[in-house]
C-alpha cells in the first residue's frame, strides 16, 4: 500500500472541493455518500433534495450506521440506484467498508458499489439482506448497550469498565473509549431512539459531555481527553 510520504496524499487532498451548494456538489457527480446526523428526518430531508438535484447517473449511498438504506430509497427517488456504504472508524487503518443493498437496488449498482470500495483500498463486506448495524455495529452495539447499561445504573464507574474489557478481552480500548471514537454526538443520536436505559445514557451524555461541548476524541475531550495537537 502506498505510503503518505509518496506525495499521492497530497495530490488526493489537491483534488478534494468543498461547497456548501448542494446542486454545484451534485453537478457531474457519479456516487454520492451521504453521511448527516442518525436521525431519520435530517436523512429524509437531505435525501430528497438530493434526489431531485443529482444527474440521472448518481448512485446514492447512505453511510448510516444503525438505519436501514430502505427507509430513505424513497426521498430519493431512485429506489434502485439506493444502498448503504458504510466505513469503519479510522478506515486508514479498520479498512473495511460495508455494503448493503435494498430488495429494489440494482444488482449492477451493487456491484459498482463493491468496486469502488475496492478501488479504495477498502475490504468490501458484502451484505445479502438488510440488517441494522450491519455486521460490524451488530457486534459492537450490544457491547456498548451493556456498558452504558452497567455505568448509568451506577454498578461500575467508566475507568472500571474499561480496564475489565482490556484486560479480560486482550483489546486495547474499552467500550468508553471505543463512544469516544465514535463521537458522543452520534452515540446521543442511537441512544435517544432505543429502550429506557438508552435514553437515560443518552440524556446524561448530553447533560454532561454534549452541551459541555465535549464530543470525543475529536474535540480532545470526552469520557477522556485526548491530544488535540
Amino acid at each position: 500500500m502506498p505510503s503518505a510520504s509518496d506525495g499521492r496524499a497530497t495530490e488526493a487532498l489537491d483534488r478534494i472541493t468543498r461547497t456548501a451548494d448542494l446542486a454545484a456538489a451534485l453537478a457531474d457527480a457519479d456516487l454520492v455518500i451521504e453521511a448527516v446526523p442518525e436521525n431519520p428526518q435530517i436523512k429524509t430531508d437531505t435525501w430528497t433534495q438530493v434526489g431531485r438535484r443529482a444527474p440521472e447517473k448518481t448512485i446514492f449511498t447512505t453511510n448510516s450506521s444503525t438505519l436501514l438504506p430502505s427507509a430513505f430509497m424513497a426521498a430519493s427517488g431512485r429506489p434502485d440506484r439506493f444502498l448503504a456504504l458504510h466505513y469503519a472508524n479510522h478506515i486508514w487503518a479498520q479498512n473495511t467498508a460495508e455494503i448493503m443493498g435494498t430488495p429494489k437496488t440494482s444488482p449492477e449498482v451493487y456491484a459498482k458499489v463493491v468496486a469502488f470500495a475496492t478501488e479504495q483500498g477498502m475490504v468490501p463486506i458484502e451484505l445479502k439482506k438488510e440488517q441494522p448495524g450491519y455486521v460490524l455495529n451488530s457486534i459492537l452495539v450490544p457491547l456498548l448497550n451493556a456498558a452504558s447499561a452497567l455505568w448509568i445504573n451506577g454498578v461500575p464507574d467508566i475507568e472500571t469498565i474499561d480496564k475489565t474489557w482490556r484486560i479480560g478481552i486482550g483489546t486495547p480500548r474499552g467500550p468508553f473509549e471505543i463512544f469516544d471514537s465514535v463521537g458522543l454526538t452520534t452515540a446521543y443520536n442511537v441512544s435517544i431512539m432505543g429502550d429506557e436505559t438508552s435514553r437515560r445514557f443518552a440524556e446524561r451524555i448530553k447533560a454532561d459531555y454534549i452541551d459541555e461541548g465535549k464530543l470525543g476524541a475529536a474535540t480532545g475531550e470526552g469520557f477522556y481527553t485526548y491530544p488535540t495537537a
